[in-house]
């Protein structure tokens, strides 16, 4: 693994709006006293000793768990805006059972086609391209990261599309990727022969194997 790129996608912990089946999409919620306590105690294990940096979503939920990991690790946390979650449009605030009577078979849709936009949305495949720079800009940035690892604290959606964007996953392939539990985490690795053919794989999907509700 000397030369190998570790990159680990951690969603944020619990917020009242996940608990409830609530959208949140971009809408800037804080952690609940059960995330709170989830951050506090992922942070160990993803305080690792090869951790070179923790880039994170600056919505709040994002940056209170990444900061209770750079504690953990003395390191501090950039923030960078293009780790933000999917922009949801008019489905932001309501809870599942609003949008299925507003918008009939519109979460269904949006859960097997990436493609699709809700109402003054973002699509997934919107989500993965923004997000996608932030990882080519750390490969052509961080010379050191070989052999290391970098944490990138996001949200369950952005986290699925940026794993199948950086996998190259054919659209059609893309719901394959499930829900993510709060603080879960997803590790990909980078072994190809240049940054500008990473060769990413996928090693692990939802670390704590609870299956996650399509809640963002």
């Amino acid at each position: 693994m000397a030369g190998v790129r570790r990159l680990i996608l951690l969603r944020h912990g619990q917020t009242e709006w996940n608990a409830t089946d609530r959208m949140q999409g971009q809408i800037d919620t804080e952690l609940s006293d059960v995330g709170r306590r989830q951050a506090k105690d992922c942070a160990p294990e993803m305080a690792c000793s090869d951790l070179i940096a923790i880039v994170s979503s600056d919505l709040k939920r994002a940056h209170d768990t990444a900061l209770a990991v750079a504690e953990c690790a003395a390191m501090p946390v950039v923030t960078d805006a293009r780790l933000r979650e999917t922009n949801l449009g008019d489905w932001e605030g309501m809870d599942h059972r609003e949008v299925d009577a507003q918008f009939p078979g519109a979460r269904k849709a949006w859960r097997l086609d990436p493609k699709f936009t809700p109402p003054n949305g973002e699509s997934k495949l919107q989500v993965g391209a923004r997000a996608l720079p932030v990882v080519q800009e750390l490969l052509a940035e961080r010379e050191d990261w070989p052999g290391r690892t970098i944490i990138l604290v996001a949200h369950g959606g952005l986290i699925a599309a940026l794993t199948a964007a950086l996998l190259e996953l054919p659209e059609a392939n893309w719901p394959a990727l499930g829900g993510l539990a709060n603080t879960s985490w997803v590790q990909l690795t980078s072994h190809g022969p240049s940054i500008e053919r990473p060769g990413w794989r996928l090693d692990v999907w939802n670390a704590l194997a609870k299956v996650a509700p399509d809640v963002l």
